[in-house]
């Protein structure tokens, strides 16, 4: 499996950046995969650069229902012919993020939602065999502090996140799992997705949503290491995450997590042989 990063906030190679996710899958045996798709054509742009085609795509999955993940999602209708859209069936109900002029939409763009490319799937959805799509997680601990400042669909109530969904792959002797932004907790959804899985967790590509806290520097580190010493739990599993984790509070992980955890950047490549 080769995993790239075509949508991050960060990039180490000029490549263009955006507040979003998108991630090119490559399976061993052909299959491509889109994880995201960012806030608009920014994915296509780099996956051009880097010499990947959007139109060899065969599966797509929008990971929940905010603009910085679906936000290509016509983008991606309109360049590629042949995929299903996989999202959940809560994606487009309306979601805002509180700012300080007050709450602001960043769903998707209802436009998009009658195509009939789009698969919503409901709490276990398997693609395709060894692709397994699962929402439902219960956000039972360590939840991102950020949630707070998101709501939706009532704007009086906070987001339960219902919408959101994350991807299991199984691939010879490995079983990996990607979630976009982890805001049901990563440490939830680990065990959710450990349960679900016949076979270990060996990697993880995740956003984990730690950023935009609100909580004070001593809080925010115990938090930050809670979360680290939960994920080291699963013995020889490796971490990559990404986005919304934030590049400071992934140093923090670090410094618990060590090699077992790493950065991924507009443009970066993992491969996983």
């Amino acid at each position: 499996m080769i995993v790239t990063s075509l949508v991050e906030n960060t990039s180490q190679n000029g490549l263009a950046v955006e507040h979003g996710l998108s991630l090119y899958i490559q399976l061993a045996c052909g299959r491509k995969i889109l994880f995201d798709m960012g806030q608009g054509d920014l994915f296509a742009l780099n996956a051009g650069q880097l010499g990947l085609s959007i139109p060899e795509v065969q599966y797509a999955v929008v990971s929940h229902g905010h603009y910085d993940h679906g936000g290509g999602l016509k983008t991606f209708l309109d360049a590629n012919s042949i995929a299903k859209v996989y999202l959940n069936r809560h994606a487009f109900e309306p979601h805002y993020s509180l700012r300080e002029t007050g709450l602001r939409y960043i769903g998707l763009d209802l436009q998009q939602q009658n195509s009939d490319r789009l698969v919503f799937c409901h709490e276990e959805e398997e693609i395709d065999a060894g692709l397994l799509l699962f929402s439902g997680v219960k956000a039972e601990r360590l939840l991102p502090a950020g949630n707070r400042l998101l709501f939706g669909p009532d704007k009086e109530q906070h987001d339960d996140f219902c919408h959101e969904q994350n991807l299991l792959v199984h691939e010879g002797d490995k079983t990996i799992l990607f979630a976009g932004c982890a805001h049901t907790g990563i440490v939830n959804i680990m065990k959710r997705a450990q349960e679900l899985s016949k076979t270990p967790i060996t990697h993880v590509f995740a956003g984990m949503h730690l950023v935009k806290s609100g909580l004070d520097a001593a809080e925010e580190a115990a938090y930050i290491r809670s979360v680290a010493e939960e994920l080291l739990r699963y013995k020889g599993c490796h971490y990559v995450t990404m986005h919304c984790t934030g590049v400071a509070q992934y140093e923090r992980l670090k410094l618990t997590m060590g090699s077992v955890l790493e950065y991924m950047s507009c443009g970066d490549t993992v491969s996983l042989p």
